[in-house]
């Protein structure tokens, strides 16, 4: 939790009123660019998206955000007002999926590698165990045990700034990843702590790595 003696309150904003005072007028072209419903554009890039991150929150006010990945256009556009986004095995903490029973709003980010543009859509979500849905989803011969049905309420594309100023697709800002600790060790290090044989923390690597082969679907 953040120390708050550290924040000099009298730089908080505690009113929209306020943060409104700190920026100039919204673009009218940013307010007329939002839509009710999926169109050819958006289509297009919901199409392409193999990535999307779903952001809910539960009814006492705890938030989160969950990345969704399959190969291209695993979003299925059911129609203009309507996404499905199948559930893959994870870990089973069934965030997203709680959070939707409680409190139906969500809000999406797409993301298309290369694209420095982002699609963004907002609504409300509900679950379904729809056999002749899930079947239209299936990878590898499996069919989803569950999906997450977006009701549309709003669609917009948003600008490049935010990819081109964190330089995303560009190979030469991809950092190497033995620079930092293996997930399983960090996930043991955070938990029960991680083994100080090497040889004994590449063997649990390993062990992750395998269990990715066999339960990415």
């Amino acid at each position: 939790m953040t120390n708050r003696s550290i924040l000099n309150p009298e730089y908080l904003v505690h009113s929209e009123s306020d943060l409104r005072a700190s920026f100039s007028a919204t673009h009218d072209i940013a307010i007329k660019k939002c839509l009710s419903y999926v169109d050819e554009h958006a289509r297009t890039f919901i199409e392409r998206s193999p990535f999307v991150c779903i952001g809910t929150q539960s009814n006492d006010g705890r938030a989160d955000v969950s990345p969704r990945g399959d190969p291209s256009g695993f979003v299925k556009i059911l129609d203009e007002r309507t996404l499905l986004i199948p559930d893959r095995p994870g870990n089973n903490r069934l965030d997203t999926l709680s959070n939707v029973l409680t409190n139906p709003k969500v809000g999406l980010l797409f993301l298309i590698p290369g694209f420095d543009d982002t699609m963004r859509v907002n609504g409300t979500a509900e679950l379904t165990r729809d056999p002749e849905l899930l079947s239209t989803m299936a990878v590898n011969e499996r069919v989803p045990s569950i999906a997450i049905v977006v009701h549309v309420e709003e669609v917009f594309i948003h600008c490049a700034k935010a990819l081109r100023r964190s330089r995303l697709w560009d190979a030469e800002q991809h950092q190497d990843r033995s620079e930092v600790p293996s997930l399983m060790k960090i996930i043991l290090e955070q938990t029960d702590g991680a083994p100080s044989d090497p040889e004994e923390q590449k063997k649990l690597d390993d062990g992750l790595e395998e269990e990715y082969r066999q339960t990415m679907y």
